[in-house]
This record gives structure tokens, C-alpha cells and sequence, in this order.
């Protein structure tokens, strides 16, 4: 892959890098800040002071409080994004060439502050509807690698509705993870993601698309 400006290596100008550690610094700030005092009782002045920025960078950033913790939600399909396009062209599933990719300890503060995040949303409808927001433009990533990786158009219908059952995979996995009374006991994150991911993979097929998969797994085809 051709290198971005900033080096051969294909990694971020140190501005660019250092933009995104900031927001990320700033939504794990926020998800520990509406943890401990809920979203009502946190303003974006509070956050941006935790995260050591002006409130005005803050907002040069996120349009709202609540969407200062998209970070904690993006960046994973980011890196996701970038390894996959690095991989050969069709090179099997895409649920196994993202179940390839080294998942993040369980213990590392980021996955922690994931699965707090993911329980206020269910009480929390800002935060709801930044997650939600969030998996909605991934889905429209996940039909451009699709549509990569098997030569079809990323607006075909098959591969809008792969995308769909990958992306919906994974947020229920995710879910089931972070919403489990206690995260110790149990399935890790990445057992729990892999086997909801796990669950879909027939669907997620090659260039012969979704009709053919059907086919495959005993529909009807209109020959017979």
C-alpha cells in the first residue's frame, strides 16, 4: 500500500495521530465522567476540563457531549478498515479475516471503559443513538470492503444485506459482552465476538454473491 503523507510506513502524519489520541483521551474522559455522575449531571465544560483541553477545542471536535465518546466506538472499525484493505483481495471470509485480527485484552482500560459505555446506553438515549449512529456508518464501511475484497458494486443489494448480518453480528456480540452482569465470569470479549461472528459466516460468501448461497444451503433455485 502506497504510504500517506508523513512516511512510506502508510502511518498518519503526527498531527493527524495526535487529533485522534485526543478524542480518544476526551471519550474515555466522558464515559468515566457520566459513569460516576450520570450523563444530566456532566456539561461539556467538565469533560473538556478532565481531558486537559478548552471546551472549545471540545466542540471543534464533537457536536454534542454525548457524541464525545464515539471514539471508544470507531476507532476499532478504523483499525479494522486499514488492516483489512493491507490483505489480499478475496482472500477468504470477511468474518475470518477479521476474526485473523489480534482483539484487545480484556483487561485494557479502552475495553473496559467499551463495556461501561455500552451499559449506560441502554438507560442513556443520547448515547444511544451515538451508538447506533456509529454502527450505521459502519455498515456502509463493511459494504465497501465486501465490495472490495469480491469485485461487486458496494451499493448491489446482496452486499448491502452482508454487510447488514456482519454489522449486526457484531453488535449483538459486543453487547452480549458488555452486558453481562459480570464481565469477569464467563465468555471473553473476543469468545463472544468470535462466536456470534461465528454464526453468520455462511452468509458472508465470494464473489458469486448471496443468491449463490442460498443456492448453496439448499434454497430453491428457479431452475428447480
Amino acid at each position: 500500500m502506497a504510504g500517506r503523507a508523513g512516511g512510506a510506513t502508510g502511518r498518519p502524519p503526527l498531527t493527524e495521530r495526535r487529533r485522534a489520541e485526543t478524542r480518544m483521551e476526551i471519550a474515555e474522559e466522558a464515559v468515566r465522567l457520566f459513569t460516576a455522575k450520570g450523563v444530566a449531571a456532566v456539561t461539556a465544560e467538565d469533560i473538556a476540563a478532565a481531558s486537559g483541553v478548552s471546551t472549545r477545542t471540545l466542540w471543534r471536535y464533537f457536536r454534542s457531549k454525548e457524541e464525545c465518546v464515539r471514539p471508544l466506538l470507531t476507532t476499532g472499525l478504523e483499525l479494522l478498515t486499514e488492516r483489512l484493505r493491507d490483505s489480499a483481495e478475496g482472500q477468504g471470509s470477511l468474518v475470518e479475516a477479521i476474526l485473523s485480527l489480534r482483539h484487545e485484552d480484556e483487561a485494557a482500560p479502552r475495553l473496559r471503559a467499551l463495556g461501561d459505555l455500552l451499559r449506560l446506553c441502554r438507560d442513556e438515549p443520547g448515547l444511544r443513538a451515538v451508538w447506533l449512529e456509529a454502527h450505521y456508518d459502519a455498515e456502509a464501511a463493511f459494504a465497501a470492503m465486501i465490495a472490495e475484497r469480491t469485485g461487486r458494486p458496494a451499493d448491489d443489494l446482496a452486499v448491502r444485506v452482508e454487510a447488514g448480518v456482519l454489522n449486526t453480528a457484531l453488535r449483538i456480540g459486543v453487547e452480549e459482552w458488555a452486558l453481562r452482569p459480570d464481565r469477569s465470569r464467563g465468555p471473553s470479549f473476543a469468545e463472544t465476538v468470535t462466536r456470534a461472528l461465528r454464526m453468520v459466516d455462511g452468509v458472508q460468501v465470494s464473489r458469486e454473491g448471496w443468491g449463490a448461497a442460498v443456492v448453496g444451503q439448499g434454497g430453491e433455485d428457479q431452475g428447480g
